[in-house]
């Protein structure tokens, strides 16, 4: 895929998505971690959507959530797709202040996964994958 090419939309996605990445790894509450994390993610996933998607063209079509759209465009991430569309529920437990919905464990590895995958999907677009955030980590303690 042409990285010139891409719409605005996908480029504000990926802003967004990694403004999100970013709340969460700074984020002292689990239940805020975990949610900015699959927000992330999901801001991730709309990015990729608004550049290969095609709009429905036939009346009546149900609608689709992002997980499920993400793994029908781009195949290749469908294991992704339904390993975040399984933290749904959780994220929302989250959201709604549910200090019991995830562990803090649950929400670091969330936000690892969703650095990672943020990192998938601008490989994917033909961008330059952002430096992960344990790569970060590392060159902070090693400077």
């Amino acid at each position: 895929m042409n990285p010139y090419a891409l719409p605005a939309t996908t480029h504000s996605y990926l802003a967004r998505a990694a403004e999100s990445l970013s709340e969460a790894m700074g984020a002292g509450e689990v239940t805020v971690r975990y949610a900015c994390a699959h927000v992330a993610a999901l801001r991730a996933a709309a990015a990729l959507l608004a550049a290969r998607a095609q709009p429905a063209t036939a009346r009546g079509r149900r609608q689709k959530n992002a997980w499920v759209l993400l793994a029908e465009v781009a195949p290749e991430l469908e294991e992704w797709a339904l390993f975040f569309a399984g933290g749904a529920a959780k994220r929302a437990a989250a959201e709604a202040g549910s200090t019991r919905a995830v562990s803090e464990r649950e929400a670091d590895d969330l936000v690892r996964d969703a650095d990672r995958f943020l990192a998938v999907v601008e490989r994917t677009l033909g961008l330059v994958p952002h430096a992960p955030a344990a790569d970060r980590t590392l060159a902070v303690r090693a400077g």
